[in-house]
C-alpha cells in the first residue's frame, strides 16, 4: 500500500532549486522527489561516469563558483 510521506522545514532555495530541477526534467514536484527518493534507494547501480555526469549536470550549475558555493554549504552545515 503506499504511503505518504512529507519533508518539514524545508529552506526556500532548497525548494527552488528542486522546482528548477523538476522543470528541468519535464515533472512536477512531487514527481521530481520521487524520481530522486527512487534513485537514491536503488540497489546495484554503479557509479559510471555517464552516471556522474548526468547527476552533475542535473545541479543545474553555471559556473564553478556555484559548485564551490554548495561544497562549502555542505561543509559547513555538518
Amino acid at each position: 500500500m503506499p504511503v505518504n510521506l512529507s519533508i518539514k522545514n524545508a529552506r526556500d532555495d532548497v525548494v527552488q532549486r528542486l522546482r528548477a530541477r523538476a522543470a528541468r526534467h519535464h515533472r512536477s514536484l512531487q514527481g521530481e522527489l520521487m524520481a530522486i527518493i527512487e534513485a537514491a534507494v536503488e540497489e546495484g547501480a554503479p557509479f559510471t561516469p555517464a552516471r556522474i555526469l548526468a547527476e552533475v549536470r542535473g545541479l543545474g550549475l553555471d559556473t564553478p563558483s556555484e559548485a564551490v558555493a554548495i561544497i562549502r554549504a555542505n561543509r559547513d552545515a555538518g
